[in-house]
């Protein structure tokens, strides 16, 4: 069994065409049956807005992992100097549940999350492709940070203008130097939302802020998913797009608000599963703003640990522990 530590995660290679290929791997799993995911439980004690969730999960195909990411977040922590998410995830042999890996880092959920972005932005793209992109970013912590990075090598031909915003202020040091110069720091979210044709919420936001009518024909990636308020739902109605409707729909996220106040039901959105075959996207008004809402999955999870395992193993940068 081997040990891979946050450090060595860091220190590896950011490779998003892997990362996102990854994922598109994964979906492709889903899409044949090659997988088992139970909805993710919660323990909550004491201060209810700090949680720990349990990620179990198998994923098929090359892959062939199974697993279980721990993922505990405690907003108040960055009070303390204290990272706000801790993660943990351990793989097991999918044929004999032997323990075979453990990771020790909150940097692989990151990259996780922002490569499932980057697999609705690549296929967003096959259909809307355009130049001179306006990329518009709210919230600059970890999560944030991640998603520039890898709209940096997405967009790298196509970004004219990248506008971000954090009401903590932006750490212009994280921001990589093959894109900074399109970098503008604004000062409100509606400075970097109304000219956006992909916008990306990465906040770790407790109210509801966005109630404006979106650029027409933009990707809105609500990462944080509580960031729009339940009046912007008829905005995005025709283009709602989901990683799992069991999963996204509850905890007081966004789909969840649209559920009980705007009437959306499962039968009105799309899944993870349709950006494989995205000729829907044709099928909509080039005026049609598209929203994607993921939860976060654990088979993307333990297909990503897996990656990093292999890598580590490659460059020699993980503990054997047996």
């Amino acid at each position: 069994m081997i040990y891979i530590s946050d450090k060595d995660i860091k220190q590896m290679d950011l490779n998003w065409s892997e990362n996102i290929n990854i994922i598109e791997e994964s979906v492709k799993c889903m899409k044949e049956d090659e997988y088992s995911q139970p909805v993710k439980p919660y323990l909550r004690y004491r201060n209810l807005k700090n949680r720990i969730i349990a990620m179990p999960a198998f994923i098929g195909g090359n892959i062939n992992r199974s697993g279980i990411k721990w993922i505990s977040s405690f907003p108040d922590n960055i009070n303390n100097g204290k990272p706000r998410a801790h993660c943990v995830v351990i793989l097991n042999d999918a044929d004999t549940g032997e323990p075979v890996g453990i990771l020790n880092s909150s940097a692989i959920s990151s990259i996780r999350t922002a490569s499932v972005s980057g697999f609705v932005l690549k296929q967003y793209l096959s259909r809307r492709r355009r130049d001179n992109i306006t990329l518009g970013i709210v919230g600059f912590g970890p999560i944030g940070q991640y998603h520039l990075s890898m709209c940096a090598h997405i967009l790298a031909e196509t970004c004219n203008k990248v506008l971000l915003h954090d009401i903590k202020g932006v750490d212009v040091d994280k921001i990589p130097r093959e894109i900074k110069d399109k970098v503008e720091i604004v000062d409100s979210w509606e400075k970097a939302y109304n000219s956006s044709d992909v916008f990306i919420t990465c906040t770790v936001s407790s109210d509801r802020y966005i109630n404006k009518q979106p650029k027409p024909g933009s990707l809105h990636l609500n990462v944080s998913l509580r960031d729009y308020k339940a009046e912007t739902f008829h905005w995005f109605k025709e283009a709602m797009t989901v990683d799992d409707w069991d999963e996204v729909c509850r905890e007081n996220t966004d789909i969840q608000q649209f559920y009980l106040e705007q009437g959306l039901r499962q039968e009105g959105v799309r899944s993870i599963l349709d950006w494989l075959d995205v000729d829907w996207i044709s099928s909509l008004s080039e005026s049609q703003a598209i929203m994607f809402n993921p939860m976060g999955m654990a088979i993307f999870d333990i297909a990503m640990s897996q990656h990093y395992c292999i890598k580590a193993q490659h460059n020699n940068s993980c503990l054997i522990l047996d």
